[in-house]
């Protein structure tokens, strides 16, 4: 229990034995005095009035009287107009550090009993991972991780959209330009492979527009009956029909596919529990428009085409199923909303998708309710912005993506460069050396991805990212890095830290208690990021502890001091903070090194 839920209750009390009024919990709630202003905490009184029925400062006065009376944990008080300062006692925060150093689980709240699981990367087969599935699988990831620090039981999942129109046609380019090549024989990834064909259709499909356009069709016309194009759908037929041939070439190809997303997905260090396919899940969920047909939900129109009307909710009619019988995506989305419901019984169902599909999840999950679907007010769209980078919008098709292997590529060399220029890589051999550039190359590119809240459109900038100084990756790396430093030290003179060195440690410095009440955030924020699903909350406290650390170790002698109980705190206070650190940042999907 951190001091903030100490307090509360006690401020609750009082309310109830000053005002004569009830205040649930919910209602009340602490934030940290600004830093022009003596205390560590403020309670605001302003919404209170109407039942103190006193003015603003008479009523701080009041409260303020009895939480020094009735807690052991606020020494003093000052009221700034309505403003409520709180001074806590000198013992309250050493308690509290030593609540937080000696506790085995620090970071990992105890378990809530519900399941979740998350949905994230879902990729296509037939061009590789980009810029814009990094921020997707760094979020997934990441939010993952925070779930289960808050006590959820977490299964990551990928649906691999692995079957359509795209993946049919690199499928035909391969056929007509591809010369039997491999992976092998082109030296190429197999993602990479399925790329290039991806990127020759479309250049020689446009090619054939434009001759059919030059002959005396219409633009749209010519779209329609290009060669090409004709082709791929008489291959999506075939595939359908299960045509041996076909489904073989398309079997070779999402192979190889399949093995350049898996060293592209190490590389990231993300990883899933289970994996879907839209090959073996596009048929599904006719039998839940059968069912919602027969519950009234859903209605028929002339054509025999099923419909669900969620005027109701906002929306507007809705096409479930086609008149001829076919899926739409919103058909098979809600049946893989029942089969994942039946595999793993989750109470929460993350999606992370694109801003782009806000609509058609607004309406899956308004469909999944209106069916009375027990996990239906468990299912959330985790909406992010697109990644531009200064060169501006990325297009597969027409070969101008930025492909997430080159980037993370790029960000390792730029930390490669940037390290050796500061000279933080002195004592490395080879083997070390190359794993810091990783560490700090990706740490960089993950934390800028994850710093910015996912509803927000960004811009990266690879340099930006690399600095180490401001809110960036390697400047809390390199605190880390920092601290672990001074732990070696401590263990080689012998600094009696890990066992008590500082019980009776009476009084503390401003700085000391600062970084405590930085240090005492932390489950709070970790809670904070899994209920806002923003691993952004939890990337901006770990830049803000880092900040305080520095600080606190820019004020405050460690190996200079003389009183060795002092000396034991302090080296115990960077400890925990490096701990935090490396907590946190592992919440982020983020490593961070023991030296530089």
């Amino acid at each position: 229990m951190n001091l903030e839920e100490q307090i509360i209750p006690v401020i609750q009390k009082g309310f109830k034995e000053i005002f004569d009024h009830e205040v649930s919990l919910d209602e009340l709630a602490l934030q940290p005095t600004r830093k022009e202003f003596e205390g560590s905490f403020t309670f605001v009184m302003f919404p209170f009035l109407k039942v103190t029925k006193m003015a603003p400062e008479a009523s701080g006065n009041k409260l303020g009287e009895y939480l020094v009376a009735n807690s052991d944990l606020v020494a003093a008080f000052n009221v700034v107009k309505g403003f409520l300062n709180l001074s806590l006692s000198q013992n309250s925060w050493i308690d509290t550090f030593g609540k937080l150093y000696s506790n085995p689980n620090f970071g990992q709240l105890p378990s809530n009993g519900q399941k979740v699981m998350v949905e994230y990367s879902s990729p296509n087969t037939n061009k590789p991972l980009h810029l814009g599935h990094l921020r997707n699988n760094f979020l997934g990831y990441s939010i993952s991780e925070i779930l289960r620090a808050n006590g959820y039981e977490v299964t990551k999942a990928n649906l691999v959209n692995d079957r359509g129109i795209h993946i049919c046609k690199s499928m035909v380019a391969y056929q007509h330009f591809g010369d039997n090549e491999t992976p092998q024989s082109s030296g190429l990834k197999g993602d990479h492979l399925a790329g290039k064909y991806y990127v020759i259709f479309d250049k020689e499909y446009k090619k054939q527009i434009s001759e059919l356009v030059a002959q005396g069709q219409t633009e749209e016309d010519a779209k329609k009956n290009a060669p090409l194009m004709l082709e791929a759908q008489e291959m999506l037929r075939k595939w359908e029909a299960n045509d041996t041939e076909v489904v073989n070439l398309w079997k070779l190809m999402n192979g190889w596919v399949y093995e350049g997303f898996e060293a592209t997905y190490e590389k990231m260090g993300v990883n899933f529990d289970k994996y879907y396919y839209e090959s073996d899940t596009y048929l599904l969920g006719k039998d839940i428009v059968e069912e919602g047909l027969s519950k009234g939900i859903f209605f028929k129109k002339d054509n025999g085409s099923a419909w669900v009307d969620l005027s109701e909710e906002g929306l507007d009619e809705k096409l479930v199923l086609r008149g001829d019988g076919t899926s739409v995506y919103i058909t098979q989305d809600m049946g893989t909303c029942d089969l994942k419901h039946k595999d793993f019984g989750f109470d929460k169902s993350i999606y992370v998708v694109g801003n782009e599909q806000d609509y058609h999840f607004d309406v899956l999950f308004k469909i999944m309710r209106k069916l009375g679907r027990p996990y239906g007010d468990g299912l959330y769209h985790l909406s992010y912005g697109m990644v531009d980078l200064p060169t501006g919008k990325m297009k597969s098709r027409e070969g101008t993506v930025v492909d997430a292997d080159d980037l993370m590529q790029e960000m390792i060399d730029t930390a490669e460069t940037h390290t050796k220029e500061l000279g933080k890589i002195e004592g490395f051999s080879n083997e070390e050396a190359a794993a810091l550039y990783e560490t700090l190359g990706m740490g960089a590119l993950k934390y800028f991805l994850l710093k910015v809240d996912p509803k927000k459109r960004m811009l990266f900038n690879p340099q930006e990212s690399i600095e180490f100084q401001g809110n960036t990756g390697p400047f809390i790396q390199y605190s880390h890095a920092r601290i672990a430093s001074i732990l070696r030290k401590a263990d080689q003179i012998g600094v009696d830290y890990k066992t008590g060195g500082f019980a009776g440690l009476d009084t503390l410095e401003d700085a000391e208690r600062d970084l405590i009440i930085v240090l005492n955030d932390f489950e709070k924020k970790i809670r904070q990021a899994g209920e806002d699903f923003s691993p952004a909350l939890l990337a901006q406290y770990l830049f803000d502890l880092a900040k305080e650390y520095n600080r606190f170790y820019a004020e405050q002698p460690i190996f200079n001091e003389s009183d060795s109980k002092i000396q034991a705190f302090r080296v115990a206070l960077s400890a925990l903070t490096a701990k935090t650190i490396k907590a946190g940042m592992k919440l982020l999907g983020i490593n961070v090194p023991e030296r530089m």
